[in-house]
């Protein structure tokens, strides 16, 4: 019984391994550019010029962002916000929180014609 189980599971580990191959896939679709190669250089040439490649790996956008508030700051606005944020992601969604709060005072209803009035 052993030899039969064993040779059995031989020839699933060999049948298995032979499922894995596969021939590599060439893609015969013919590649149309929107633009000529002249194009495509002068573009790169002009974000060489600038010192500015978004493909390239150091890549940064935000290296020159500055920002306004200080680190006090921020913190001072997350902890006023904190219970807010904890109470409207609870179970409830936020509506006993909101329940609770004193309503806001309503936004002025302007009357008048819109722009783009018929």
């Amino acid at each position: 019984m052993n030899r039969k189980s064993l040779a059995a599971a031989l020839v699933l580990i060999a049948s298995a391994g032979s499922v894995l191959a596969d021939d590599i896939t060439i893609d015969n679709t013919p590649f149309t550019s929107a633009k000529s190669r002249a194009e495509v250089q002068a573009e790169l040439q002009q974000f060489r010029s600038a010192g500015v490649n978004p493909w390239a790996q150091d890549f940064n956008p935000l290296q020159s962002f500055t920002g306004s508030k200080t680190r006090a700051q921020v913190t001072a606005e997350y902890i006023q916000s904190r219970e807010a944020v904890a109470a409207t992601t609870g179970e409830d969604s936020g509506a006993a929180w909101l329940a609770q709060r004193a309503p806001a005072a309503p936004a002025p209803v302007l009357a008048g014609q819109p722009v783009n009035a018929q």
